[in-house]
């Protein structure tokens, strides 16, 4: 009998050292990334369907608690020379990642792949592929793109008079429903419903800006944030606000959350906005819509992309290649966007099964994506993201009425450029 048991506790011993050693043969690739919660969830289930599939490749995912850690973690890491294999990232991150050498070039990647083709990186939206290029070459892939949608109570719009399936088309159009939303019943100067809120939001500016014909740069890299353009985006924000009094400013979620609880009829958030909010109890019928345009029909992506680290590995620079290219394919992208609202990296997802199952159910949803076609990207430089942080500061001193649009523009043009400034300057030391 103890005989008997030795042999078995040797065979244990055998099949665990066996087990080790096919673990170890699988490449593992360490994913840091800042999503959680649904979105989070979403992208967990497709990683652990991705290591099911590939039996040769493990990627481990890292969620970090917020993106502006995530950027602290990342540099951190490199300077310390033990970055992850691959990680969410914003353009202007990109930038510096590059300067310091640290990143693989996804081109070399995609020539040494015989199952990508030129039709491959066709299908891929034009304005993904050109935010991810740098210098004419490929060094990110875009990941979890976002375009501004609006959100609107579509039981509120009839009773106001308003057709339900039609939301306002341009910006004097959106402005004429502020109105027609805003009740005050008893004529108390404090209205029960508002036509929508807004917070102070650098992203929405940035496509109020575009839409009037603005940019942020110019073709030499001076910086416009104070251009009539500019000045004419913040005043229409300002006079909603405090001219109209159809629009109120509040904090963070405050505004997805009053929607949600009737107080405003419209709401402007992320096309992923949606994807939080029906974690809530909607008691509306809940329309979808583009965002109202004026002089162009240009808006800003945003959003971040995926890199991939040099670690000296072929194997892991390799099966991180393998996890991207299968996250992005048509089939993968169409389930993304379809559980998230993210947007489809390609073109043919737009046609797959899954999207147009989608679309039959949410069909106000196509104008979200058409923005797609005109859509622009925010400069990749790396001053640009930290002068993004700061325009909120200026944007706020306007909407609140402490500074006019033009002084608050004026005063954040000149910190951009001090900003460039600074950069060049360090540059050169």
């Amino acid at each position: 009998m103890r005989k008997f048991f030795i042999m078995i506790i040797m065979l244990f011993v055998l099949l665990a050292g066996c087990k080790s050693t096919l673990q170890s043969n699988k490449v593992k690739v360490a994913f840091w990334h800042g999503l959680s919660g649904p979105l989070g969830d979403t992208l967990n289930e497709m990683i652990r369907e991705f290591n099911r599939t590939h039996k040769d490749i493990e990627v481990i995912a890292n969620p970090i608690s917020s993106y502006t850690a995530l950027s602290q973690k990342l540099m951190a890491s490199i300077q310390a020379k033990k970055q992850p294999d691959i990680a969410q990232v914003f353009e202007s991150w990109t930038s510096k990642y590059i300067e310091a050498g640290v990143l693989c070039n996804f081109e070399d990647l995609m020539k040494a792949d015989s199952t990508w083709t030129m039709q491959s990186l066709e299908d891929i939206y034009p304005v993904f592929l050109k935010s991810n290029t740098f210098n004419d070459t490929i060094y990110s892939f875009p990941f979890n793109k976002s375009v501004r949608a609006y959100f609107y109570n579509k039981d509120a719009f009839y009773r106001a008079g308003l057709d339900p399936n039609h939301f306002p088309a341009t910006w004097d159009e959106f402005r004429s429903y502020c109105r027609k939303l805003t009740t005050d019943k008893n004529n108390d100067g404090k209205p029960e419903t508002y036509g929508t809120n807004f917070n102070v939001n650098e992203w929405q500016f940035i496509n109020l800006l575009y839409q009037a014909g603005g940019t942020i740069l110019d073709e030499e890299g001076k910086p416009q944030l104070n251009s009539p353009q500019a000045i004419e985006a913040l005043t229409f924000t300002t006079d909603l606000l405090n001219k109209d009094k159809t629009v109120y400013l509040v904090r963070e979620f405050e505004g997805q959350n009053d929607f949600l609880a009737g107080i405003a009829a419209m709401y402007e958030g992320s096309s992923v906005s949606i994807t939080h909010m029906r974690q809530q109890p909607i008691n509306f019928n809940i329309g979808y819509a583009p965002l109202p345009v004026y002089r162009t029909n240009k808006s800003a992506v945003s959003g971040t992309n995926i890199v991939i680290f040099k670690s000296g590995d072929k194997k892991r620079e390799q099966a991180a290649w393998e996890f991207i290219k299968w996250f992005t394919d048509t089939e993968q992208t169409a389930r993304w966007s379809a559980e998230t609202c993210y947007m489809p990296v390609r073109k043919s997802a737009m046609q797959s099964p899954v999207l147009q199952n989608f679309l039959k159910e949410y069909p106000q949803f196509q104008g979200i994506y058409d923005q797609l076609e005109t859509a622009i990207f925010e400069p990749q430089i790396s001053a640009w993201f930290k002068a993004r942080m700061e325009l909120k500061n200026y944007l706020e001193k306007a909407m609140r009425g402490i500074s006019t649009p033009q002084e608050a523009l004026d005063e954040m043009n000149a910190k951009f450029q001090a900003i460039i400034r600074e950069e060049k300057y360090l540059k050169s030391l």
